[in-house]
């Protein structure tokens, strides 16, 4: 018999939460509401419960408690690409947020297509999952039923979703599009690239935009600019590589949507001979784990992806337990900083005539 047990007179058998109410001296509904709720407690009651949990060995019956309550205990986090590097910290970030109370998650691949959406929402209307968070800039939909912020807690994190009701975090596109630009005029570059996202995303309307307000910015003419049709894969930056490598008059700079799209190019015309950054400066957005290892590192916007996922599912724990939402703290813009790295570097003197 435990020293513990011994103490709370409950013998051989488990401890039950009535024992942990008794050397407590609260209600089992305090010790319950301590259990799933601590935010709604005193912290001199809570530390009570507390240390009564420690000392019985009280471990709670979450099957029971979750049926009870009729909550799963589970999110749906909805992912555009499970294979894009990108969201391994955002998920990592989400877990960290989401298990501090209890919860854990089921990824819902979209794998680039929104063929998928409609048994992702089936997934959470059926009673799955408690809540979703939204990675993928929109609200599933399709089918006979589409999800509503009405009938299932939800937050959207990386993506916005113009429009949409619910609790939302990203980081300031636009401006760091603009950022990139000013960054590479500074050098010396007036001939410059863009190499972009699929055609209907919504960072990719952003980050777009920004270039374009940064070519402004810098009294480039749109005319002097190259424009690249990316997906924000690898094998798009090798193609948009290829493209490069045809013309006689290249670019002498290059920023694109993301870091895999650049890291391909950036293999595709060095195996061709062309220097970077001597030939042609690149710049990337998100700051993944590979813009640190390639050669020469790459110039990026890294994007605090795991605190973006810590975030929003606090935000969603705070939406399912249905407390009222600071409006600032429901729409945030967070912003990105440049790491000026090895990648980018004074225009070539051969185009510019310096």
């Amino acid at each position: 018999m435990s020293r513990a047990a011994t103490r709370s007179g409950i013998g051989k058998r488990p401890p039950r939460i009535a024992d942990v109410a008794k050397l407590a001296g609260v209600s089992t509904a305090t010790v319950s509401r301590a259990l799933t709720a601590p935010h709604r407690l005193r912290p001199d009651t809570l530390a009570r419960v507390a240390e009564a949990v420690r000392h019985t060995g009280y471990t709670p019956n979450l099957a029971a408690r979750t049926l009870r309550a009729r909550r799963t205990m589970l999110v749906l986090v909805v992912v555009p690409d499970i294979a894009n590097p990108f969201f391994s910290d955002v998920l990592r970030g989400i877990d960290e947020g989401l298990s501090k109370d209890g919860y854990g998650f089921l990824i819902g691949n979209l794998g680039n297509t929104r063929a998928n959406e409609p048994r992702l929402a089936d997934v959470a209307l059926s009673g799955q999952v408690d809540g979703v968070l939204l990675l993928n800039g929109r609200i599933p939909t399709g089918g006979p039923r589409s999800l509503s912020p009405t009938e299932i807690p939800m937050v959207a994190i990386c993506e916005a979703i113009p429009g949409a009701a619910i609790p939302q975090i990203e980081v300031e596109n636009r401006e760091a599009a603009r950022a990139a630009v000013a960054h590479l005029a500074s050098l010396g570059h007036r001939h410059i690239a863009y190499l972009s996202g699929p055609k209907d995303n919504i960072l990719e309307h952003e980050r777009r935009g920004g270039f374009c307000e940064g070519l402004k910015d810098a009294s480039i003419p749109r005319r002097d600019a190259r424009f690249y049709t990316g997906d924000f894969s690898f094998h798009a930056g090798v193609a948009a590589a290829e493209q490069f490598l045809r013309v006689g008059e290249r670019p002498t700079a290059l920023f694109a949507a993301n870091d895999e799209m650049v890291i391909g190019f950036m293999k595709r015309i060095r195996s061709a001979g062309v220097s970077v950054p001597d030939d042609v400066s690149v710049i990337g957005f998100d700051g993944i784990e590979f813009s640190d290892f390639v050669e020469p590192t790459l110039t990026t916007f890294r994007q605090p992806r795991r605190e973006l996922g810590y975030e929003g599912a606090s935000l969603l724990v705070a939406a399912m337990r249905g407390d009222v939402i600071d409006p600032a703290r429901a729409r945030q813009r967070w912003p990105v900083p440049l790491l000026t790295r090895g990648s980018t570097g004074p225009a070539p003197a051969s185009r510019d005539g310096r």
